[in-house]
């Protein structure tokens, strides 16, 4: 948990969708924030102005990520990115790393979620201290996938999910970055998780929205998508370990209104 300290905190991604409630609630906690984009002046890849954002930070916190599903590409992003924040980091003095990355990925055998994979290995073998936050789908994915579909008709996967706000995984990861005493986890301690406090389907989540939005949703078996056979089974939902927080879809989409 926070411990009340200003600290320094450096957030990669920081204008993105669960960058910008990262950098929201770390202001809100009277930390210092450095946000890091390219919209800053900040490209983690080029490492253009990666130096000069990471002196005097104490913690980075990494939420950057790639804009499609390309499983190749999304992988060269998170391996060149995780390595460059080590690198940067550690001449800059930075104590630790956290980084967020997806519920299932160490299941995952292709596609975005399977980049994650690339992602986790760069970011906790690198030299500094590092951990890894897993979270579920956020529940602003699901307007996305509406959107991506520009009819009055959209087809989502009967796919089970526990979707989770992204305000809510943003806490959690802050509280994750603040605590100097979880740097290095525990032998067999295991990647801590964050999901929503229900499970639905991304289906159910999409009807619901579709009903606001003039738009029907149409339920689809996931045929096509990378790995829908074991995200049919569950590999995709939370462990027993996983922290359940904030309001489920139908509150959070509520609020939006």
């Amino acid at each position: 948990m926070d411990t009340g300290k200003s600290t320094k905190f450096a957030v990669a991604g920081a204008t993105g969708r669960l960058g910008r409630h990262v950098v929201d609630i770390l202001t809100e906690r009277g930390h210092q924030v450095v946000p890091m984009s390219r919209a800053t002046g900040v490209d983690v890849i080029t490492r253009s102005g990666l130096a000069e954002a990471l002196v005097g930070a104490d913690v980075v916190i990494d939420v950057a990520s790639w804009p499609t599903s390309d499983e190749e590409a999304a992988a060269e992003f998170f391996r060149t990115a995780a390595a460059n924040l080590h690198a940067a980091g550690q001449r800059a003095g930075v104590d630790r790393i956290v980084a967020v990355s997806i519920i299932g990925a160490d299941r995952a055998t292709a596609g975005f979620i399977a980049a994650q994979q690339v992602h986790e290995e760069a970011v906790l073998t690198g030299p500094l201290p590092a951990r890894i936050l897993r979270a579920a789908q956020f529940h602003e994915f699901v307007p996305q996938l509406l959107e991506w579909q520009q009819g009055d008709v959209a087809y989502l996967p009967d796919l089970p999910a526990q979707l989770v706000a992204c305000r809510t995984v943003a806490e959690a990861l802050v509280d994750l970055a603040s605590d100097p005493g979880a740097a290095r986890p525990a032998p067999g301690e295991p990647v801590p998780e964050i999901a929503g406090p229900r499970k639905e389907s991304l289906y159910e989540a999409g009807a619901l929205l579709g009903a606001r939005r003039g738009v029907k949703v149409v339920a689809v078996d996931g045929s096509g998508m990378p790995d829908a056979d074991i995200a049919a089974a569950g590999a995709f939902l939370p462990g027993p370990h996983a922290t359940l927080a904030g309001p489920p879809f139908a509150e959070w989409l509520d609020a939006q209104a």
